[in-house]
């Protein structure tokens, strides 16, 4: 696998900090601070990952889905 380097997205005017981990999950950062682990399930469907346990949290989470398609695009280009 190769190692992805970290980038920045603007969603609604708040800047996140991705920085891609294993395969398909990424720890995301909102003002400076750890935010979020994030885990792709399908192309639009991204799935919250609990901080503490690290396993999958199945809800839904529009914010979480807006930054997964944020990550698909960058990553895209």
């Amino acid at each position: 696998m190769q190692l992805k380097e970290p980038f920045d997205i603007t969603l609604n005017n708040i800047d996140y900090a991705v920085f891609p981990e294993e395969e398909n999950i990424y720890a995301i950062y909102k003002d400076g601070k750890e935010y979020a682990k994030i885990m792709k399930d399908t192309e639009s469907s991204w799935i919250k990952l609990d901080p503490e346990t690290e396993l999958p949290r199945f809800e839904a989470d529009d914010e979480i889905n807006a930054i997964g398609r944020e990550i698909i695009a960058f990553e895209s280009q």
